[in-house]
């Protein structure tokens, strides 16, 4: 399944995006992603963590590489954490290419993800959490829509300095539909780059 934005498409998580996890995961973008981690695992945890996937798929999750309309991997875009009783589920993001932040990619892939979580699966609820210092999550939240639900205070530990843990989240009924947001963002197809 292909999910067409204006900026990004998302696609199934292939090789492609596993050959950059190696990468994406050792540098800045997974410090945002891990709520202040900075693990550095070597090529051979990452590939043992990806054969793990093969060999016991986390059930109720969809991960999609989030490519530009060029073609070019920059990231993943995940929904997990369903509960098909409740109709809610986790969003998680991870722009692995830093070149792409502040462009609109990110906001793009989230359009997408959210109109797939509320016409595909036909959730209620979505919700994602980020640390109080991802001023950058912060504002595309609020831009797209999203409530600031909770705060878990001094919950995660990011350089040496107690960050709080913020709770987005957004129901269906508030949500005016992805074409709605991409014309109020004023989203616009950018010149095509290739890899």
């Amino acid at each position: 399944m292909i999910l067409e934005g204006v900026l990004v498409d998302l696609v199934p998580c292939d090789q492609r995006f596993q050959a950059l996890e190696h990468r994406w995961e050792n540098n800045e973008s997974a410090f945002w992603g891990d709520a202040g981690n900075r693990q550095f695992p070597s090529r051979q945890v990452i590939q043992r963590r990806q054969e793990g996937r093969l060999e016991r798929p986390v059930l109720r999750t969809v991960i999609f590489g989030i490519q530009t309309k060029g073609g070019v991997p920059i990231g993943v875009f995940g929904i997990g954490d369903f509960e098909p009783q409740h109709r809610l589920a986790m969003l998680g993001a991870a722009i692995g290419e830093p070149a792409y932040w502040g462009g609109g990619y990110g906001t793009d892939a989230l359009l997408l993800v959210v109109d797939y979580a509320f016409d595909w699966l036909d959730l209620r609820r979505v919700w994602l959490q980020t640390m109080s210092s991802n001023v950058r999550v912060i504002r595309q939240m609020a831009k797209v829509g999203f409530t600031l639900e909770g705060r878990q205070r001094q919950a995660t530990l990011a350089d040496g300095i107690r960050q709080d843990m913020l709770c987005f989240g957004l129901l269906r009924e508030e949500w005016p539909g992805r074409e709605a947001l991409v014309e109020r963002l004023g989203l616009r197809e950018k010149a095509i780059q290739r890899g």
